[in-house]
Parts: structure tokens; C-alpha cells; sequence
């Protein structure tokens, strides 16, 4: 038998049709079909359908079988409410379930590893978990969303990276970005900030410099968040503006190397100072000429182009190097990048010895 105080407070926890409960209540009262049809003034026929589960119990019929049984409306609607929520969410998972190949693309161990997502006990989980991570309703959503920098990625002959993993690298760094508090972007403030960002170059210890480089940068209107590279991808930084207010660099620490943080930072910088508000990803859709641009930019920020010119004529020595980098007041390690991107002293060199390796902490 029914208990009618517990169903005044019932808590849904199962998806059978509000119907079934209804027949229930009937049948512990001995009360007929078109007995409470009667008592309700609705057709017989409403009712059978509704003890079916082929017509829905409306919020005037929960009302009416309140005053009938005795059961609060409230009771009623809730039933109806949650039942239809699960037929909902049974014909999505099953609109869903001809996607899964579709997940093939998407790197979700790895997802799961950082924690961007939860582990799924299901595979329907899985898939609606990276769904809601790219905040779609479904795969063709997740197409015509990235098709910029996924279009942008097919035009490149540069680099080898899977669209799964550049969709869900740049995803993690649109949500961590919308965390971050900026004042609009001040391009001028920004120039003027830059002066003592470059000094905290010269800070080794992640720690210390990433939380002022964020705040720094976040009080003139850029966001600056560091992502985990994911497997498959083959780029270090991304430069793009969520609005025309609020600008984010994004770092993957692909090199790991302090000289190649702080080239990559400054050349992600030179794309907001020189380039449009565009979506710009490393050596995917920029431009040779805008590439070379923001590289140029970063080289001679990090070191005046003439001061480098006068060192450049010398024999490299550690001493030398050392010396140099103290002159104009930078890491020795941005010296030693400088000079083995341009070849003057091999990859594996002794002065790699002044550079500082970072790595993900699990």
C-alpha cells in the first residue's frame, strides 16, 4: 500500500511514468479509473492515458488529483518533471551513442589525468563529459565551433598536430582564462607593464614568477594561463581575444626550458601589440611575415638588437655569456638560446648548463 505522508515528501529517485504510481494509489483506495475521473471532472479516457504513460500529467491535473487523493500537487509535477527529464536524456544518449568513434579523436585519458573531466563509469559518461567540456550539445557543435583554428590546421604543412588534442588544449585555456579577472585591455599599460615583466625573467623559480607575470598582466587586460601540453601536439603558445577587452596568451611549456618560456611569452605578446585581434596559434594560422614579426619582437626585447650585434662579434665563452647577460640585465639562459637558435654554438652545448628545465608537477 501507498503511504501518503511519505509521498508528500517524496524525493524522486526513479524514472517510471507518474502513471504507475497513480494506478497504485488507485488500487489502495479501491477507487476505479473512471471513478476518479469523475471525482476529477476529466474525460476517462485522459486518465487511462495518463496511468499509460502516453499523455503527460499536467500542473492543472496534479491539482486536481491533490484535492481528489489527498496527495500534493507538488508530488505530481515532480514525478511528471523528473520522468520526462529521463525519457529526454534516454533519447539524447541514444541520438549520442552513433558518436563514440567520434571520441577516437579526442584525448580523453589525458583529459581525465589533468582532471579536466571526470572518470566516466559509463562510456555514454565519457562522451557527455567531453561534451560539456567543450560546452556542445554534439560532435557536429564541436565542428563548426573549432572550425577556425581546425580549418587554420589543415592549411599547415608546419606541424603534425591532431585536432583532437589543439581543441582540447585551447578549450582548457578558454576556462581557465574566463577564471581569471582582467581590467580592460590597456595597450599602453601593457607596453609599460612589459618593462617589469622583463625583469622577471631573471626569476628561476616558477612559483615566484608565474602568480606576478599573471597579475601583472591581468591588470592590463591579458590573461595568462599555462596548459599542459596533451600528446599529439606540437606547439608551445596561442594568442586570442575571448572579446575586444580582454586578450589571453596561452603556454603549453612544450621546450620546458626557461629561454624558450619567455621567447614564447614575448612572442605571443608581440602578436597582441602588432597584430589584429585575431585567433593565433604557433606556426598554425599566422602568417610567415606575422610569425617572423612576433619573433623578431620577442629577440630584440629580451636583447637590444644593437647591444646583441657588438656580443655577437666575440667568441661565445661562458664567461663572456655570463658577462653579457649582466650587462643588459637578462638570464644568462635567454644569451644561450639566442645564440644556438641562430647556430652560433651547438644545441649540445656545455652552456646549456646555464639554462633551467621545468616539467608539469602530477
Amino acid at each position: 500500500m501507498v503511504n501518503k505522508a511519505s509521498m508528500n515528501e517524496y524525493q524522486p529517485d526513479f524514472v517510471t511514468p507518474p502513471g504507475e504510481t497513480l494506478l497504485e494509489v488507485l488500487e489502495s483506495l479501491a477507487m476505479t479509473q473512471t471513478e476518479l475521473a469523475e471525482r476529477a471532472g476529466r474525460p476517462t479516457k485522459t486518465v487511462n492515458e495518463i496511468i499509460k504513460g502516453k499523455t503527460a500529467l499536467t500542473p492543472e491535473t496534479a491539482l486536481q488529483l491533490e484535492k481528489v487523493l489527498g496527495i500534493n500537487a507538488s508530488f505530481w509535477n515532480n514525478r511528471e518533471k523528473h520522468y520526462r527529464a529521463f525519457i529526454a536524456a534516454q533519447a539524447e544518449n541514444e541520438k549520442l551513442i552513433v558518436n563514440f568513434n567520434w571520441l577516437r579523436n579526442i584525448p580523453v585519458n589525458q583529459m581525465i589525468k589533468f582532471g579536466w573531466i571526470p572518470k566516466p563509469k559509463e562510456k555514454i559518461d565519457k562522451l557527455n563529459y567531453v561534451l560539456s567540456f567543450f560546452g556542445v550539445a554534439g560532435p557536429e557543435q564541436w565542428k563548426q565551433i573549432w572550425s577556425k583554428p581546425l580549418v587554420a590546421y589543415r592549411e599547415s604543412n608546419v606541424y603534425k598536430t591532431k585536432l583532437g588534442a589543439l581543441s582540447a588544449w585551447l578549450r582548457c585555456g578558454e576556462l581557465e582564462a574566463q577564471k581569471i579577472h582582467c581590467n580592460d585591455f590597456n595597450k599602453a599599460k601593457f607596453k609599460q607593464a612589459l618593462i617589469e615583466i622583463r625583469q622577471l625573467v631573471k626569476e628561476r623559480e616558477p612559483e615566484i614568477f608565474i602568480p606576478k607575470l599573471e597579475k601583472m598582466c591581468a591588470e592590463c587586460g591579458v590573461a595568462v594561463v599555462f596548459i599542459p601540453e596533451l600528446k599529439g601536439m606540437t606547439l608551445s603558445g596561442a594568442t586570442y581575444w575571448p572579446s575586444s577587452r580582454k586578450a589571453v596568451i596561452q603556454l603549453s611549456l612544450r621546450y620546458k626550458t626557461n629561454d624558450q618560456l619567455w621567447f614564447t611569452f614575448f612572442h605571443e605578446v608581440g602578436h597582441i601589440l602588432l597584430h589584429k585581434k585575431d585567433f593565433i596559434i604557433e606556426n598554425i594560422n599566422g602568417s610567415d611575415q606575422i610569425e617572423q614579426e612576433a619573433n623578431n619582437f620577442a629577440k630584440n626585447y629580451l636583447i637590444p638588437k644593437k647591444l646583441y650585434a657588438e656580443f655577437a662579434k666575440i667568441k661565445p665563452t661562458k664567461s663572456r655569456v655570463l658577462e653579457f647577460a649582466k650587462k643588459i640585465d637578462i638570464d644568462p639562459a635567454i644569451v644561450v638560446g639566442r645564440l644556438q637558435h641562430e647556430k652560433r654554438i651547438p644545441f649540445a652545448s656545455n652552456l646549456n648548463k646555464l639554462k633551467i628545465s621545468y616539467r608539469w608537477s602530477e
